[in-house]
């Protein structure tokens, strides 16, 4: 077990660490489109690792968590699709509540860019509804790629290791590791940016913190349903609708360590 474990994560890293490098060599600039496919490329990579680590291994695909155990847990799955989006709205409105100077009901700066686009600003309340009604069902749209980590890291690596130690301490191991796979990606700037005394550091120790906190509830499905797809639902949905937040900010310039976002200590205190 102890072999397959360091084998999947050695080819995990290998092959995300190895296309980030890549990535920063050639110069490709943070947030650009090319960057943005490079990110969710690296989405698929725990799936090719627990893939090629099974082919090499020879240990089958019993344990794979490919069902879908739909009867008796489709409230999971609901869960899994509704429940970041709820929860990330709890976390807003705590954070809005005690920075309420932050928060802007009339999308003036979503208006002030459409105006510098030569459309028309009024128009701003209809974009923002658009994209929360988009993100609410994110789940359905990033849910080939949120599979692609699910299928590594909460379909291979936590049931490894619950043969290993108690299910609590496996949720958080898995959340830790998963956290510094990650650590590229946030040096680059991702989540919290580059400006920030502690940078890239104090980044990457928020990231493992919040994939820890994050971690248990997809573990958690996971372990309750005997499937990955409750938990690659949570996971597309909280990529799709974690920025909805900054679309009330009064100002673009907020503390991404405090929130409104869900990887802050507010906003992901729900």
């Amino acid at each position: 077990m102890k072999k397959r474990v360091v084998l999947f994560l050695g080819l995990t890293f290998f092959f995300t660490y190895g296309a980030l490098a890549v990535m920063a060599l050639a110069h490709i600039p943070y947030g650009s489109p090319l960057c943005t496919i490079i990110f969710a490329v690296c989405m698929l990579f725990p799936a090719l690792g627990s893939l090629i680590t099974r082919l090499l291994t020879k240990e089958g695909w019993r344990d794979s968590f490919l069902r879908l155990h739909w009867k008796g847990n489709w409230r999971f799955y609901l869960f899994g699709l509704f429940g970041p989006p709820l929860l990330t709205v709890v976390g807003a409105i705590v954070y809005f509540l005690l920075f309420p100077k932050q928060f802007d009901p009339g999308f003036a700066i979503i208006a002030q860019m459409l105006e510098a686009q030569g459309l028309d600003g009024s128009t701003a309340p209809w974009i923002v509804l658009s994209q929360l009604v988009l993100g609410l069902f994110g789940g359905i749209l990033n849910f080939p790629f949120a599979l692609g980590e699910e299928l590594g890291w909460r379909g291979y690596l936590f049931p490894k290791l619950c043969q290993r130690m108690s299910a609590r301490w496996a949720a958080i191991l898995t959340g830790v590791i998963w956290g510094l796979w990650h650590a590229p990606m946030i040096a680059m700037g991702h989540n919290y940016g580059v400006g920030y005394l502690t940078a890239p550091w104090g980044g990457i120790l928020a990231m493992v913190v919040f994939c820890i906190v994050c971690g248990a509830s997809l573990c958690y499905l996971t372990a309750r349903t005997q499937s990955v797809f409750p938990a690659a639902l949570w996971h597309g949905a909280l990529n799709a609708f974690s920025a909805a937040p900054v679309l009330f900010l009064a100002t673009g310039v907020y503390n991404p360590f405090l929130g409104p976002v869900p990887t802050g200590i507010i906003g992901g205190a729900e």
